[in-house]
């Protein structure tokens, strides 16, 4: 009961942050977002409906639709999102009258990105889903052999295609284009946050047992010691793989460094945490 209504409060800030964005930033300026939100407000300058009824119009039959695809519980939480997402974009937009806080292009795309970013991102952490495009995709998905990136691709590539067209203006396609790009990392550091962890990769052809025991002594995190062979089966290998926080990778250099000064350091970004973290 607790975490349910940990999704659902997740799902109404969500819903504020993407009426707030769609409001306050993009649609002013005619800077179309992703999916079916963006097809809602290039609808809007052509029919004069205002976006929140059309955003609710543009999706909930694609709900009813998809229900065996998405799950009963999905699509009720998706039907809510919607449906709270429209009322508030039209209660900011006609009933409070908040004004375009930005004229600026840059501006608008930008931080608009961000509070869409950021909603639809809290409504996905809730179980849910902010429109069409995630359903449609679903949908294309089951049906076809196309993943499902591929197809939001191409829907957003045909709402900036669409932009362009209807507001005669190329240049408000490809703001569009930078409004869909920063959405998208939002929305990854809602769901994944931001781990300040590097996975790093060491080998070498010496015994890295030494450097294991330093790294575990100086630096307070366990990894995982690997003895192999390289891809030819002529010489042996010894792989360190560990998780160490990015503000103690140059102690782990100067470690690595002055105890053997062959062996190979490869750093990947940990875009995700879970379980227990390497550290003491």
């Amino acid at each position: 009961m607790k975490k349910e209504f940990l999704n659902y409060t997740f799902i109404i800030i969500g819903c504020a942050f993407m009426a707030f964005g769609v409001v306050g930033f993009l649609s002013p300026n005619n800077i179309a977002m992703g999916g079916t939100g963006g097809l809602a407000i290039i609808f809007n300058s052509i029919f004069e409906i205002s976006i929140g009824i059309l955003f609710a119009t543009i999706n909930i039959p694609l709900l009813l639709v998809s229900i065996k695809y998405l799950g009963k519980y999905f699509a009720i939480k998706s039907t809510i999102a919607i449906l709270v997402t429209s009322i508030l974009i039209d209660v900011f937009s006609q009933f409070i009258g908040l004004p375009s806080l930005s004229n600026q292009l840059l501006l608008a795309t930008l931080y608009g990105g961000v509070s869409v970013g950021a909603g639809i991102g809290f409504i996905f952490k809730g179980g849910g889903s902010a429109g069409g495009g995630t359903i449609i995709a679903r949908i294309i998905t089951a049906k076809t052999s196309l993943k499902t990136g591929t197809v939001i691709l191409i829907l957003d590539a045909i709402v900036i295609v669409a932009t362009g067209i209807v507001f005669k203006d190329v240049e408000l396609a490809l703001w569009s284009m930078i409004s869909i790009f920063t959405t998208t990392k939002l929305i990854d550091i809602i769901l994944t946050g931001r781990p300040n962890e590097r996975i790093i990769h060491i080998s070498s052809s010496n015994n890295l047992d030494k450097i294991g025991l330093l790294i575990n002594e100086k630096i307070g995190v366990n990894g995982t010691l690997i003895r192999g062979n390289n891809l030819s089966l002529t010489q042996e290998k010894f792989i360190i793989f560990v998780t160490v926080p990015v503000n103690r990778l140059n102690l782990l250099k100067q470690i690595i460094q002055s105890e053997d000064k062959e062996a190979k350091m490869i750093v990947i970004d940990a875009s995700e945490m879970l379980g227990t973290k390497f550290l003491n």
